[in-house]
């Protein structure tokens, strides 16, 4: 997948640099999440976009497991796209946001840090967008690699309760001037608003890929929304959870588990990644 880079105000990288994909690339890139190519930047398009990306590129932590390189930024998109696999939110924001930016979206790339259970992760954990189309001044708040974020983009300046179909999202002051995110009353995470650039988030990138106690090297898992909850394969168990109701399977076997990553997943796999218990001891740091 080819591109052509040049120097900008506003695009991929916010105030720094923009990265422009050739047409080939998001043509590739529309037809991976099923999008029409919007004739105009609209907020109309963009909401088409998000919604289509979350539902389509799952959620995943494969290639931690299988320990192979893993850029960030626009360079994923050869994974999503040519490859036809997911990625974690470094790989799908910064790949979404060289997209939006090649359709004519104003796209800034913001640092968060995750806060689960009442506990910090790490500061820049997280990678999302702020974006502004062309027929609309106000900014929105885009994320496709958050499993329990928005399906569609939250309204930045809004204070208020802000429905979607993945629950009820508030954007609240922070201290220091940061803004919290929360889903259903609690707490996902803190978002700086000063426009960061991709190079910003190498240093916890390399933590997430070579220390064993990161989220990502302790769990394997690849995990995608569907129309009415969400399905996720952990290891070799599948769980499926659908208007309320919950199904757990137990797969025997690496051809049981091929078909499971294809068949919910559409993810092809020549070589299965194993699950940290089984793996660890032969990995370094």
């Amino acid at each position: 997948m080819e591109d052509a880079r040049g120097a900008g105000r506003c695009g991929a990288w916010g105030a720094v640099t923009t990265t422009q994909l050739a047409d080939a690339t998001v043509d590739a890139y529309l037809e991976r999440i099923g999008a029409a190519r919007p004739a105009r930047p609209t907020v109309e398009a963009l909401f088409e976009l998000q919604e289509r990306h979350v539902m389509t590129v799952p959620y995943e932590t494969l290639d931690f497991h299988l320990r192979r390189p893993q850029p960030i930024g626009a360079p994923a998109i050869e994974k999503i796209v040519g490859r036809r696999r997911g990625g974690t939110c470094y790989e799908l924001n910064g790949s979404l946001s060289a997209l939006l930016a090649a359709l004519g979206f104003e796209v800034d790339v913001l640092g968060a840090r995750v806060n689960d259970g009442g506990e910090w992760g790490a500061v820049l954990g997280h990678m999302l967008l702020r974006v502004v189309a062309a027929d609309s001044p106000e900014r929105w708040l885009v994320d496709v690699g958050y499993g329990r974020g928005p399906r569609l983009p939250l309204r930045f300046g809004e204070r208020g309760p802000q429905q979607d179909p993945h629950g009820v999202f508030q954007v609240r002051p922070a201290p220091l001037g940061d803004l919290d995110v929360l889903r259903d009353g609690k707490l996902q995470y803190r978002v700086e608003t000063r426009p960061r650039t991709v190079g910003d988030f190498e240093h916890v990138w390399w933590w997430y890929r070579n220390d064993l106690t990161s989220p990502m090297n302790a769990n394997l898992y690849c995990t995608l929304p569907t129309a009415g909850g969400r399905v996720t394969l952990s290891g070799d168990t599948l769980t499926l959870r659908e208007n309320g109701s919950r199904t757990t399977v137990v797969f025997d076997g690496d051809e049981e588990l091929r078909e499971a990553y294809r068949t919910w997943f559409g993810v092809e796999l020549d070589e299965l990644p194993r699950s940290p218990v089984s793996d660890s001891a032969g990995r370094a740091g």
